[in-house]
């Protein structure tokens, strides 16, 4: 196979780019990389010199391809499938891009500083930046509530990269920072979790959610 994710099953921004791989139904080699192993962090640190994942390996075209985002623009663009989760439309594509953002900057981001935290070394907490990722989460879960209205998707009627943006991010931030009342924002992970590709990548993760500190 011309593709190979190097990847954690229990990494957010891993799902991510998991659940675009599986709606496109790409064939792709797997391998699951422990940044505890330092075998395993050497190995992937010769190809993703920062060793962020996930990385996907175009065996092919002799890329490597790093950020889930850039991932996700990568295999529309070269192993187009089934969907279209970038619209060929620029004003669409736009506004899916512009959420995408939204999810990994606003969502996602401070997700992960209220994690982070939870794993520092004693006396290493910040309590003020994670006070501040939480009232960002919250004035993100407002917007959210506000711009869902009634479609079943992030930007329309079409599941797209917004979609594969939300999933993780939404998922884990709704374990550390629960939505509180916003019904709208509840029912759009509920779809989500309903999704066959997103339904997959969670699944897969299930032996290893005992490690997620949240």
């Amino acid at each position: 196979m011309s593709l190979k994710l190097h990847y954690h099953p229990l990494a957010s921004y891993c799902w991510k780019a998991l659940i675009a791989l599986y709606e496109h139904e790409i064939e792709f080699d797997r391998q699951i990389v422990d940044l505890a192993d330092r075998e395993q962090h050497a190995a992937l640190r010769k190809i993703s010199p920062f060793t962020k994942f996930p990385a996907l390996e175009d065996r092919a075209k002799g890329r490597v391809i790093t950020e889930s985002t850039l991932i996700i623009e990568y295999l529309a663009r070269h192993y187009p499938g089934r969907v279209t989760l970038v619209p060929a439309d620029p004003d669409a594509a736009f506004d899916v891009r512009r959420l995408d953002r939204f999810f990994d900057l606003y969502v996602h981001e401070h997700m992960q500083k209220i994690v982070g935290d939870k794993i520092r070394p004693e006396g290493k907490q910040d309590p003020f930046g994670v006070e501040q990722a939480r009232a960002t989460l919250a004035t993100a879960y407002d917007v959210l509530e506000r711009e869902l209205g009634s479609q079943p998707w992030a930007a329309g009627d079409r599941f797209s990269l917004a979609d594969c943006a939300a999933a993780p991010a939404l998922y884990y931030a709704n374990r550390v920072a629960p939505f509180g009342d916003h019904p709208r924002l509840a029912a759009y992970l509920e779809r989500l979790h309903a999704r066959a590709s997103f339904a997959r990548t969670f699944e897969e993760a299930q032996p290893y959610m005992k490690l997620f500190p949240g």
